[in-house]
C-alpha cells in the first residue's frame, strides 16, 4: 500500500478507487472579467413568447432562462435592431429621400416582442441589454435592399448614387436607443454588425475592417452628441472566431480600440479557442446548434445538441479565448422542434428545459457579472477547471470531466479563506443538483462524475 504522494493520493468511496488530484485556486490573480451569460428572443421570436405563453407555462419559461435559484440565472440579452420595410420590423421603414434629409422615425412601443422581453428581464435583475443590428436598412446600402448584403453607402470603396448614408445610419442607431431609453430600458451595449462576412437572404450587411473604421468614429461621435456616452460600442459578430480575429487585427491597426469597448464574435465557422490580439473585452454573442433536431439530452455520445458539448464549448472560451461573455443564439421557442437553436422548448403549455440550459446554468448561477477568472494550479485528467472571484468576495470552481471515471478533487486557496463550501452537480441524472462537498481546514474535497459538471461556491470568511 502506498505511504506518500505528493500530488496524488488514493480514496476508496463505494468499493472503488479513485484518483484524487490537488488543485490550488489562485483568489488573487486577477484574468479577464466576466460580464455575464445570455439569449436573444430576435426575430419575432419575443412576441411568439409573450403571445402563445401565459400564465404559468410564461412564468416558467421566464425562470428558466433568469432565476438563478431555479433556473441559468443568465444577465444578459441580446436584441436585434430591424432594419425591414414595416413598422413593425423598423423604425426607419421608408427613405426619407436622401442622406441629409429629416428623418420621419416611428416606433410601435412593441419591437417585435422584444420590448416586453427586456421589461421581463430586467424583473430579475438583467442589467446588461445588448442590441445590433442585421443591416442598415436597404435604401442605406448599395444594393438597396435590406437582405442579401450590400454595403453601407459612403464606406471605402462603396459609393451609391443617393449619396453617404453613413451619419444618417448612425443617427438611426442612436434614435432606436433613444426609444428604449424613455421606455425604462437603458442599452448598454451597441453593435452596428451582424456576420458582414456572410451574406444570406435576410437581413444582412458586408463589412470588413476598413468600412467598420469608416463607421465607427461617426457612431461614437453621434453617440456623444446625444448624450449617450455611457453606450458601449461594439464590432463586429462574425461568423467565426478565425474571421474575428482577421477583421479585428485590421480595426487595432486603424486606431479603433479608442472608440469600442468589445470585440464580438459568432462560432458558427469556428469556436473561440485562443485570444484574440486586443485590450478590449471579447464576447461570443450567437451560438446555437442549427442543425440537430432538438433535444434536451445532456450526454449520448458527444452530439451538437448535447449539454455537455456546449459544457465543453464555454469552457474553451472562457480558459482558452478569454471570453467575458457567452451568448446562446434564442432561449424559449414555442412549437419549434426543428432545430437545437434554443435552450427551453414548448407545446404551448408543457415547457422542457434542454441539457443546454443547465450546462450554461452551471457557471451563470454562480459566476455573476463584474467577477473575474482567476488562475488554478495543478490538474485533474480529462477534467477542464475555471475558476472565478465575485464581487461579494465568494470564490466559484467549475470542473468539467470529459472522462469516463469519477474524479475526486481536493481544492485548496491562496489569498483566500474559505468560510464554507455547497456544490451542484449536472449530469445525465442531475441538473445543478445539491451534492456533498467535504470542508475542512479550508479546502474541500469533491467528487466530479464521467461526463457531468460539478460547480462549488465557497463564501469568504468575514
Amino acid at each position: 500500500m502506498p505511504c506518500l504522494f505528493t500530488l496524488a493520493a488514493l480514496v476508496v468511496v463505494l468499493g472503488q478507487t479513485y484518483a484524487q488530484t490537488s488543485v490550488t485556486v489562485e483568489a488573487a490573480s486577477l484574468l479577464q472579467q466576466i460580464d455575464g451569460f445570455g439569449v436573444s428572443q430576435a426575430f419575432g421570436r419575443a412576441a411568439e413568447f409573450r403571445d402563445l405563453l401565459s400564465g404559468d407555462p410564461q412564468q416558467q419559461g421566464l425562470d428558466y432562462l433568469f432565476n438563478a435559484t431555479t433556473g441559468a440565472g443568465l444577465t444578459i440579452i441580446r436584441n436585434r435592431i430591424g432594419s425591414g420595410t414595416t413598422d413593425s420590423d423598423s423604425i426607419l421603414p421608408n427613405s426619407p429621400g436622401g442622406p441629409s434629409v429629416a428623418a420621419n422615425y416611428t416606433f410601435d412601443d412593441d419591437d417585435r416582442g422584444q420590448v416586453w422581453f427586456s421589461q421581463q428581464a430586467m424583473k430579475y435583475g438583467v442589467k446588461i441589454i445588448y442590441a445590433d443590428a442585421w443591416s442598415a436598412p436597404g435604401f442605406m446600402k448599395t444594393n438597396n435592399n435590406e437582405n442579401n448584403g450590400g454595403y453601407l453607402c459612403g464606406t471605402p470603396g462603396h459609393t451609391c448614387s443617393s449619396g453617404d448614408w453613413r451619419q444618417a445610419y448612425a443617427d438611426f442607431l442612436v434614435q432606436y436607443v433613444k426609444y428604449y431609453n424613455a421606455r425604462g430600458i437603458p442599452i448598454t451595449q451597441l453593435g452596428f454588425l451582424n456576420e458582414p462576412d456572410y451574406v444570406t437572404s435576410y437581413s444582412s450587411m458586408q463589412s470588413g475592417a476598413n468600412e467598420a473604421s469608416s463607421f465607427i468614429p461617426i457612431l461614437y461621435d453621434t453617440l456623444e452628441k446625444n448624450g449617450l456616452n455611457n453606450v458601449s460600442l461594439t464590432c463586429c459578430d462574425a461568423m467565426g472566431w478565425n474571421s474575428q480575429k482577421s477583421i479585428t487585427q485590421g480595426l487595432v491597426s486603424a486606431g479603433m480600440e479608442k472608440y469600442l469597448k468589445y470585440i464580438t464574435s459568432h462560432m458558427y465557422s469556428s469556436d473561440p479557442n485562443s485570444v484574440i490580439p486586443t485590450n478590449l473585452k471579447t464576447w461570443q454573442t450567437e451560438a446555437a446548434d442549427l442543425q440537430s433536431r432538438w433535444c434536451a439530452t445532456w450526454y449520448s455520445g458527444g452530439g451538437q445538441c448535447e449539454g455537455f458539448t456546449w459544457a465543453n464549448k464555454i469552457h474553451n472560451g472562457l480558459a482558452n479565448a478569454n471570453l467575458s461573455a457567452y451568448i446562446y443564439w434564442q432561449g424559449v421557442e414555442v412549437n419549434q422542434f426543428q432545430a437545437s437553436s434554443y435552450l427551453v422548448a414548448s407545446d404551448g403549455e408543457t415547457l422542457t428545459p434542454s441539457g443546454r440550459l443547465w450546462a450554461f446554468a452551471m457557471w451563470s448561477r454562480f459566476v455573476r457579472p463584474g467577477a473575474y477568472r482567476v488562475s488554478t494550479s495543478g490538474s485533474v485528467s480529462s477534467t477542464g477547471i475555471t475558476a472565478f472571484k465575485n464581487t461579494d468576495g465568494s470564490v466559484v470552481v467549475v470542473f468539467l470531466n470529459s472522462g469516463g471515471s469519477q474524479q475526486t478533487v481536493k481544492v485548496s486557496f491562496s489569498d483566500f479563506t474559505p468560510a464554507g463550501a455547497e456544490a451542484f452537480v449536472t449530469d445525465n441524472t442531475r441538473s445543478v443538483a445539491p451534492v456533498e462537498a467535504a470542508f475542512s481546514d479550508g479546502t474541500v474535497t469533491v467528487s466530479v462524475p464521467s461526463r457531468g459538471m460539478l460547480t462549488v461556491k465557497l463564501a469568504a470568511a468575514a
